[in-house]
């Protein structure tokens, strides 16, 4: 029973949840529009979960997404404004600094050998005051945001640009995972780092590449949430950070027993989206959203832990 709740419990949430929205809201949600309006909220959480799940898979936390992602959307915002640079510019500064970050974390946590909750917390509270030092606490706006912003405005067949990068995100970021020697090194050092160690595994050298990878994912987010405004806050990446979290934790009890990985984060993202979207819908107030995401994270980490409990003793 815990073995197949553990594997299929998230995807029964998703499932009640369209389910039962489906029914009070028939007009308005169970449709074409609605579903891509899900889809278009749920690509900028995914893409920084999906980033998120690496250091996960390797048995590390990161806090400073969040962080990263107000701080490379004030960064690109002010070069643009400031400097006068193009947007791909632009766009390879952000990678540039989450990638920079990432590499701070993973360098700190295994040269230093600092746990990876302080040290992140520490990293992204640096990326704060850089971020204040920059923008003195006021949002970046951009003279002419018309092409920035059709970054995330424009649609291809309909469909909003910022779910074809999601999906394109999420095919690579699934080979890596599962294809590549890089991903199954990973995975060998979060299921058994000292065992990883034994078999020629360079288990700092992956850890710090999952810092930086998740780094990138969050400068990308926050790069294409200042597309969507056509500018950035000092904080306005800062919401991600617990999304990004109950996501993951959330999707680790799709079809596993309760391990990260990249198809899982998704469908948790996506469930986040339809629960919020529902809320919205339904006429509920914003509180409902704390309470609901703070719930799915809970029942993630507890899922998935007595998951791999009841697993475990079965073996």
């Amino acid at each position: 029973m815990w073995r197949w709740f553990g594997r299929y419990g998230a995807l029964l949430v998703l499932a009640l949840l369209v389910v039962g929205t489906s029914a009070l809201e028939p007009e308005t949600f169970a449709t074409w529009d609605n579903f891509i309006n899900i889809l278009n909220q749920s690509a900028l959480s995914a893409i920084i979960a999906m980033g998120l799940t690496f250091a996960l898979v390797t048995g590390e936390f990161d806090l400073s997404i969040g962080n990263v992602a107000s701080l490379s959307g004030v960064l690109a915002c002010t070069a643009m404004v400031s400097h006068d640079v193009s947007i791909p510019v632009a766009f390879l500064l952000a990678v540039a600094i989450g990638a920079a970050v990432g590499l701070a974390n993973g360098l700190v946590v295994t040269l230093l050998n600092v746990n990876a909750l302080v040290a992140t917390l520490g990293i992204g509270t640096v990326a704060v005051g850089i971020n204040y030092a920059v923008a003195g606490g006021l949002p970046v706006s951009l003279t002419d945001p018309g092409p920035f912003i059709q970054i995330t405005l424009g649609r291809f067949l309909g469909i909003p640009y910022p779910v074809f990068i999601m999906l394109g995100l999420a095919a690579a970021l699934w080979f890596v995972l599962n294809r590549t020697v890089l991903g199954q090194s990973m995975q060998a050092v979060g299921g058994n780092p000292v065992a990883a160690q034994l078999s020629g595994i360079r288990v700092d050298r992956v850890r710090v590449v999952a810092f930086v990878i998740c780094g990138i994912c969050a400068a990308l987010t926050g790069l294409l949430l200042a597309s969507r405004t056509g500018s950035a806050a000092v904080s306005g990446g800062d919401t991600y950070l617990l999304a990004a979290f109950a996501a993951a934790f959330f999707g680790s009890a799709v079809l596993r027993d309760g391990e990260f990985h990249i198809i899982g984060t998704l469908v948790g993202v996506i469930t986040v989206s339809v629960g919020f979207n529902a809320i919205a819908l339904i006429g509920l107030e914003t509180y409902w959203q704390y309470l609901f995401q703070g719930l799915l994270l809970i029942l993630g980490v507890g899922v998935g832990s007595l998951a791999r409990h009841r697993a475990a003793a079965a073996h």
